[in-house]
């Protein structure tokens, strides 16, 4: 099961992401970029139960939502391209990692290609 420990070094793992904590008002609130662009975000304070935003494709963001109560249109974030997933175990861990993994790879996709040709390298 996912906490924010996991969920932080998780989202470390992929090439040249990064965290940041950019809203003055909300320092607990961490989000993850690649390329400066943003891939998740989670408020890392003692919320319960953990949630973390993520970028999706919009028909799939849809058919997520209908299948599991624990996905929602994104929190303050356009609904069509976000949804808020809420880590209470219910959720596969295999699951939620496909789904952030999914995310960086749309915001990477969305970066310009000589961005994109520096994360390939190792």
């Amino acid at each position: 099961m996912f906490d924010h420990h996991a969920l932080r070094a998780f989202c470390l793992e992929f090439n040249g992401s990064a965290e940041e904590f950019p809203f003055p008002g909300n320092p607990d609130v961490a989000v993850y970029k690649v390329g400066g662009k943003i891939f998740a975000l989670s408020s890392l304070d003692a919320a319960d139960p953990l949630t973390v935003s993520l970028k999706c494709d919009p028909e799939e963001a849809v058919r997520l939502r209908a299948a599991h109560p624990e996905i929602v249109p994104g929190y303050h974030l356009n609904k069509r391209h976000w949804n808020t997933v809420t880590l209470t175990g219910a959720l596969p861990d295999d699951l939620v990692r496909a789904l952030i993994e999914d995310s960086y790879d749309l915001v990477v996709a969305g970066l310009p290609r000589a961005q994109r040709l520096r994360l390939d390298r190792p």
